[in-house]
């Protein structure tokens, strides 16, 4: 007898059957987005000029130098070496013309960087002799050779709309560090509900439970905790696996209510204070694992940030003493939780909301 699909590795399977493979192919058609585009190749001196003009501009979402100085240094030395670099994305804005820059803002900032004389290179690899250098050390001859340079690109046609264009930014940054899903939403869903997330993620009390690097403070990486904190207490139903899509979701229709119902941005505003204010005043260092931690992990943000809120939305005069909230987040129970594995699988994250929504209610009980 022939194994059934899904099966263990080694072990026989069983083929897709004729309607399968037609549900399949009807899925591709039915998700294939089909966006124009042309191609394009810059000089060097081309991108750093436009960039300067801002007739390349890049989105608010963008705005952080988010490169250290070494993967710089790096860049450029490929440059230098004549090595393949990635293509660029750019978006034609229907207002005005210009291009937004999609994809490739570090490396063309980089490039305006050095050819303004505002980069000094470090230690390179293989090019140790210019070690040191910046632009203007160069040989005349060399500086005309690296701005006649080119790149190639691509322009989205103006059509693109937000999703397709925030879908393909999303697949083209894979396994890189260019851009994560807040600044993707940040830049494809400006509005009310953008500008909340921003405001709230900038507020003193919510900065001191949440610490974390300097480089995911310039990633945006609060304001992706606190659209969590909206969207996973306000629309767990519509929870789905794939956690990017299912924000982008929530901040597209969030969005559009906020353009309706402004007054929804206070009451909202005064939800989060609340909570993170309760938290601050009864735990002992945040979001933190302990003391002498110095980030602030996912899960444990989820499970105590929104399970306060429940506890709170059902007891409302709710008190808990320091130390038996300490006992709660610092429980054997809770640490199994939230270093359980499928962490974004819905069972996983009721499980762990309801852990500390149902302790801080017992604990009073």
């Amino acid at each position: 007898m022939m194994a059934q699909r899904g099966q263990t590795k080694g072990e026989a399977r069983q083929r897709p059957s004729l309607e399968e493979i037609e549900a399949a192919e009807a899925q591709i058609v039915e998700e294939t987005r089909k966006i124009g585009y042309n191609t394009v190749e810059y000089t060097i001196e081309y991108l750093a000029d436009k960039l300067r003009s801002d007739d390349f501009y890049i989105p608010e979402y963008q705005r952080e130098d988010v490169w250290e100085e070494d993967r710089k240094h790096r860049f450029i030395e490929s440059l230098l070496m004549g090595l393949p670099i990635p293509f660029l994305f750019f978006w034609e804005n229907i207002d005005d013309g210009r291009l937004e820059i999609v994809d490739g803002s570090q490396r063309i900032r980089t490039i305006r960087e050095f050819l303004d004389g505002n980069l000094r290179l470090g230690d390179l690899e293989t090019l140790n002799r210019i070690s040191g250098f910046d632009f203007n050390d160069l040989k005349e001859s060399r500086q005309r050779k690296l701005k006649n340079r080119t790149i190639r690109g691509v322009v989205l046609d103006e059509e693109a709309d937000d999703q397709a264009r925030a879908e393909l930014f999303d697949r083209i940054n894979t396994g890189s560090k260019s851009a994560n899903p807040a600044e993707i939403r940040r830049g494809a869903l400006p509005g009310p509900f953008t500008e909340l997330i921003t405001e709230l993620a900038d507020s003193p009390t919510f900065k001191i439970l949440t610490p974390m690097s300097q480089m995911q403070e310039n990633s945006r990486t609060r304001e992706e905790l606190v659209s969590r904190f909206f969207a996973l207490s306000g629309d767990l139903d519509g929870y789905r696996d794939r956690v990017a899509d299912y924000l982008f979701e929530y901040a597209k229709r969030m969005r559009d209510e906020l353009v309706e119902n402004p007054e929804i941005a206070d009451a909202m505003r005064g939800e989060f204070h609340r909570t993170m204010d309760f938290i601050n005043h009864s735990t002992p260092y945040g979001f933190r694992k302990n003391d002498r931690a110095t980030a602030t992990p996912k899960t444990r943000y989820e499970a105590i940030a929104i399970g306060t809120k429940q506890a709170l939305e059902r007891m409302p005069d709710l008190q808990v003493e320091e130390e038996k909230f300490k006992e709660l987040i610092e429980s054997d129970r809770f640490g199994a939780i939230v270093r359980s594995d499928g962490a974004n699988a819905r069972a996983r994250l009721t499980q762990r909301i309801g852990y500390i929504r149902d302790g801080l209610l017992e604990s009073v009980s």
